[in-house]
Formats: structure tokens, sequence, C-alpha cells
């Protein structure tokens, strides 16, 4: 289960990022690295993050194909694991995303459907997101980003082989803040979840590690009551 969660470490510079890589260790066998800590550090920073983790850069690339497809170079030369595209960048991007990522067999290559903090309705999410997660497949893209409730009509839709990134992970009464569609580790891991991405729960907490393995817990005994 360490190779499926993904601890998203939204932190604002270099010695948080550190320190919490050392805090949490082997227990998780990716980090995230996002806007706020890419801008404040760089490149640099994912190396060395790299050097003990699996990365997902999580950029959502959204311009100009010539653009889009450039920047997916750029983080194939960085050496991360995953990165994603924005699906609302319509066909020609994310074929010029895919395409580029062709260089970087390794290298995962999703699109972010709809935000799990959007507020719209979740049946009209849900209609988006499989349009877009379709779109995404067609273009030759590995998989999306999308909340735990679309994950089932994704993998019917698109194949088990499409991978599912699902955010907006919370458990226990844990305060949902921004996010709206939520669900907890558990029940991620039953409608077939590839990764998780957690952040705040952990991050927040007052014993981060302790979070982490507190997830992994229901995720395992989730994946144990599916495989009996």
């Amino acid at each position: 289960m360490q190779e499926r969660l993904m601890v998203a470490l939204d932190v604002s510079n270099r010695e948080q990022a550190l320190a919490m890589r050392e805090r949490l260790g082997s227990a998780v066998g990716w980090l995230k690295v996002g806007l706020r800590l890419f801008v404040a550090e760089g490149p640099e920073l994912v190396r060395q993050l790299k050097s003990t983790h699996r990365i997902f850069l999580d950029l959502k690339f959204h311009d100009i194909p010539n653009t889009v497809a450039q920047a997916v170079e750029s983080a194939g030369g960085l050496g991360v694991d995953m990165v994603n595209v924005h699906a609302g960048g319509g066909a020609s991007m994310l074929r010029a995303a895919a395409e580029a990522k062709k260089d970087f067999p390794a290298m995962k290559l999703i699109a972010v459907t709809v935000l799990t903090s959007d507020p719209m309705s979740a049946e009209r999410a849900r209609r988006l997101v499989l349009d877009r997660a379709m779109l995404a497949r067609d273009c030759g893209l590995d998989g999306v980003v999308c909340s735990v409730h679309e994950v089932e009509a994704i993998k019917r839709a698109c194949g088990r082989d499409f991978l599912t990134v699902t955010p907006g992970i919370r458990w226990a009464g844990q305060d949902a803040q921004d996010q709206k569609r939520v669900a907890g580790p558990d029940m991620a891991v039953r409608v077939g979840s590839d990764f998780l991405v957690i952040g705040r729960p952990i991050l927040q907490a007052a014993d981060p590690l302790a979070a982490a393995a507190e997830a992994l817990v229901m995720m395992r005994k989730a994946a144990e009551a599916i495989s009996e």
C-alpha cells in the first residue's frame, strides 16, 4: 500500500519539505510537489526529493499545445515519475502532451478532470469527469485525477489499467476544508483508486507518520476484504 499512497508536500519551502520527507521515511512511496512548493524552490528540490521517493509533479499544465508539450518534455528530463496536464485544454493539447511523453516511457502522464474543490453538483461533476477521462484515454494519456466518487465509472468506461489518482481523502471526522467530493482511504481502495493523494490530514497531524500509518491500515484492510 505504500506504493499507492502519495503525500502532497503542500509546504512553503525546502526545509519544511525535507523535514516532512524525513519524518515519513519509507512509510510512503510517493511525494507530490505542487505549485506552491515548485514555484518557491524549483527543479533542484524535485531532484533532491527524487533521490528517495517517486515524484508526482502536480502543475496541471494548461496552455497552447506546443507550450504544454515542451513542459512535459522538461518534466521528463527532470526525472519525475508522474506529471499532469488539465483536460480542459482540449484534444489537441492532450495529444501534444502524449506525443512529448513518448520519449519518457517510464513517466506517467495523467489529466486533471474536475477539481475536487469544485462546488458543482455531483451529477454534473460525474458527467464532466467521465467525458474528460474518455478524452484523455483517446488522446493517449495514462490516466486521470478524479475524486473517489467517479473511479468506478471511469474504470468501466476506460478500462482497469487506466489510472485513477484520487485527492480529497478524509477520514475519522476530519474537516473537509476546501474539498467538496471527499472519501476515506478504505472507500478509495474499495472502488479501485490506483493512487491516493493525502495532504493536510497528514501534514497538519500532530504526528504525520502516525497519520500516514492510520491511512495505510485502512487501505490494507479494504484490500484484504476485497481479496476474500
